[in-house]
């Protein structure tokens, strides 16, 4: 079961001057063992558990901008000051002055260990924008800046764990809501888009009961590996939402979503949650 509150990705992202419900959106294709991931709408807490199960010791904090850590200028804390706050135990890797203002990267690295992770995010506070990657752990001064020069000097087409051979999984999430991942686990995209479906469905039932947050069923692994499987760029919708049934229109796409595409006109499959037996299925839509 997961927890889905009512401030969300989901529930306080819209599209467009019409503030159009924001539609959940995936995307995935792989090379070289590397599967890369695009897709909203999530925040990077809503998805820190998926990461910390696939991550190696020690994940890396590379930039962070948030409104809710401001110093006297109005400008975001050090990600160490941040964690501080926090109470997140934490080391720190200083860059020095050949890093500064390298889109992406912080002044500094913050290191901890990966189970910690949850703790830096913990939905009292909001990053607008987050970029981590796993490590393993010992990784010395040279290593660190090594790090850091290859995610500053790879190209945004480039993948990175293709660069790093020792790292799992890099996440980047923009605006609370656009989440761009690269990982060797060939399950965690199928468990992203698990995760999509399961705060989007909450996200309604929280909004429809008037609740602070609702408790899902995340669907069993085999209804997103079956969509994966089927296509590889999906975007959805909400349907029907009743405190027993919560009905997500999906459409499979030619490429990935953006925001100037409209959702499709026709569906071509309905995942459906029964919130009485706690189950999800899909089927072609009517």
């Amino acid at each position: 079961m997961i927890e889905v509150g009512r401030e969300g990705a989901f529930s306080v992202n819209c599209v467009g001057v019409e503030c159009r419900p924001f539609p959940l959106s995936f995307s995935v294709r792989e090379a070289e063992g590397v599967w890369r991931v695009t897709a909203g709408a999530a925040q990077a807490g809503e998805l820190a558990d998926l990461l910390v199960a696939v991550a190696n010791d020690a994940v890396v904090v590379v930039s962070l901008e948030t409104n809710s850590f401001l110093d006297e200028d109005w400008r975001t804390l050090r990600p160490s000051l941040i964690a501080a706050e926090l109470g997140v135990p934490c080391t720190v890797h200083p860059l020095g002055s050949w890093a500064s203002g390298t889109y992406g990267l912080a002044d500094e690295l913050l290191v901890l260990d990966r189970d910690r992770l949850p703790r830096l995010l913990d939905g009292s506070w909001s990053p607008y924008e987050l970029t981590l990657i796993d490590v393993p752990a010992g990784l010395t001064t040279e290593q660190f800046d090594e790090l850091a020069l290859v995610l500053g000097t790879t190209g945004v087409d480039e993948s990175l764990l293709g660069c790093l051979g020792g790292s799992r999984v890099w996440f980047s999430g923009h605006d609370d809501c656009y989440v761009l991942l690269e990982t060797r686990d060939h399950a965690l995209p199928a468990a992203v888009l698990a995760r999509l479906l399961t705060l989007l469905a909450g996200s309604a039932l929280a909004e429809l009961t008037e609740e602070p947050s609702s408790r899902v069923p995340e669907p069993e692994p085999w209804l997103p590996e079956r969509l994966i499987a089927t296509a590889p760029h999906w975007v959805g919708a909400l349907g029907t939402v009743t405190e027993e049934l919560v009905t997500i229109r999906l459409a499979a796409l030619p490429d990935r979503w953006r925001l100037n595409v409209p959702f499709p006109e026709h569906a071509d499959l309905t995942a459906t949650l029964d919130v009485r037996h706690g189950t999800w299925r899909i089927a072609p839509a009517g």
